[in-house]
């Protein structure tokens, strides 16, 4: 049996499956958010491992036999947080995360200096891990003279799990401090944020051993025997093992709190100026690209609160048949934007609202803002020289058929839909570390799930879609100045 850990940021979900990759069972534990300030977002590291002995519990009351008998153990984890610990790996202060726009100032100082984007392939933007640790060391200088040692989130499970400092390439290369062609930490670039390279954890890839699972830990859940723990991947790096997007050309879309375009790469692909990612991918020897918008189901959610009725019932008001746009467009600029951006202080907005502005018109107009903002994403990889010729649909906003619809017709691509499953992080998580424990072939072991249902652009509407796409792109310039 093997286990995958994926560290989210609303809960810990932890995944069984055995040697032919057949889900056993999962379970979870919740997390919460902190954010004791306007564009601050921080959890306790101590909530994780709360919530990720609760999931396993959950495991051992359900499937106690098949929890004894895991050999490897992946993790997967949300992406860029600092977790800072002192000589004695005690948490200093909370983890500053992904969506944690405080630092933008030094994120922008940092962009500045043309060795980041040249070493790293990347814009360094607000949620990124090094301009984190600048706005510590110049707002906290009492905490940032104590940091010994800095961890990604699921890092610091690795450190309680294992006991061992280790990380790999696909997390690490979000922090903008990794020589992303290299797969190494940059000496100079650490030392441009006054960090040094033994701050920093060891490197593996996705797939290598990373740490045995502690003893004490091991017996308490039923196990024994040595249990290997993976190097494992960021979330999205791990959604795509799950997915089987580890292949030149593959693509997926998630509809999750963010909205994620993740492509897969042969070779290192940067276009830092198109504000897309180019990071390492889970497996060695690959890279991704990955466009990113920071509210995609967040949107509809923010707007379900406003509306008094469930996202759910939203989607269903709407129906199943796709309608030309409107004349209202939705920005979903609710927490800033990354890909095409890079803008921490814009924010969202409604154009073109009248006095027949329903609410499933404002309801349209939100689901077709999202798609217009993964469409600029496409844009972005197009422009990083990446093509595409269909994605595939995952995450809780893909079980909406008109947002799928949307979708597929803003980006004028068929958009997949996989057969039943768990295909996310946690499964994801999981192969790799059936890969670390038994040494199988990683691109054999990560394959496509099959494809249960294709959604076709709708071809009549794809024009009044374009020049909505254009009347959208027209509107960041115009509002900037006025949001900002």
């Amino acid at each position: 049996m093997y286990l995958g850990l994926d560290l989210g940021t609303s809960g810990v979900k932890a995944m069984l499956i055995d040697d032919s990759q057949r889900i056993i069972g999962s379970a979870s534990g919740a997390l919460d958010v902190s954010r004791p300030h306007p564009g601050w977002s921080e959890q306790d590291p101590a909530e994780w491992v709360r919530a990720t002995e609760q999931a396993i519990a959950g495991l051992k009351a359900a499937h106690p036999a098949a929890l004894a008998a895991v050999r490897g153990i992946g993790l997967s984890g949300q992406m860029h947080g600092a977790t800072l610990l002192d000589a004695d790996d005690k948490v200093l202060r909370p983890c500053i995360l992904w969506n944690d726009t405080r630092s933008f100032r030094e994120a922008a100082a940092l962009d500045a200096d043309p060795q980041f984007r040249a070493v790293t392939g990347n814009i360094v933007f607000p949620g990124f891990t090094a301009p984190k640790l600048v706005w510590v060391r110049d707002n906290e200088p009492e905490i940032f003279a104590r940091v010994r040692r800095v961890l990604l989130p699921k890092d610091y499970l690795r450190l309680w799990l294992t006991g061992e400092h280790i990380s790999e390439m696909s997390d690490s290369a979000g922090t903008a401090w990794l020589d992303t062609a290299n797969r190494r930490w940059s000496e100079s670039l650490l030392s441009a944020t006054g960090m040094e390279e033994r701050q920093m954890p060891a490197l593996v890839e996705g797939t290598d051993a990373a740490g045995t699972l502690r003893s004490e830990l091991a017996a308490g859940w039923g196990i024994s025997g040595d249990v290997v723990v993976a190097g494992g991947a960021g979330d999205n790096a791990a959604s795509a093992c799950g997915m089987g997007t580890v292949g030149e050309g593959h693509a997926f879309v998630s509809l999750g709190t963010s909205g994620v375009l993740f492509a897969a790469n042969a070779s290192y692909l940067p276009n830092p100026a198109s504000a897309v990612h180019a990071f390492c991918h889970a497996l060695p020897n690959t890279w991704h690209q990955m466009g990113v918008i920071l509210s995609a189901t967040d949107a509809l959610n923010w707007y379900s609160g406003i509306a008094g009725r469930s996202a759910a019932d939203l989607s269903t008001e709407l129906g199943e048949t796709l309608k030309a746009p409107g004349g209202v467009t939705f920005l979903p600029y609710l927490s800033g934007e990354r890909t095409p951006h890079n803008d921490a202080a814009i924010r969202g907005a409604f154009a073109g609202l009248g006095h027949e502005s329903s609410r499933v018109v404002l309801t349209q107009a939100v689901m077709e803002g999202v798609s217009f903002a993964i469409r600029d994403s496409l844009e972005a990889l197009r422009a990083a020289g990446t093509t595409l010729s269909r994605v595939t649909a995952i995450g809780g906003g893909s079980r909406s058929r008109y947002w799928l619809k949307s979708i597929a017709t803003a980006l004028d691509l068929p958009v997949d839909l996989p057969a039943d499953g768990d295909f996310g992080a946690a499964f994801g998580a999981a192969r790799l570390g059936l890969i670390a424990a038994t040494g199988a072939d990683p691109v054999a072991t990560c394959y496509a799930p099959k494809t249960a249902e294709t959604i076709a652009p709708e071809a009549g509407l794809v024009p009044a879609y374009e020049e909505a796409y254009q009347r959208y792109r027209r509107l960041y310039p115009a509002i900037k100045g006025a949001t900002t």
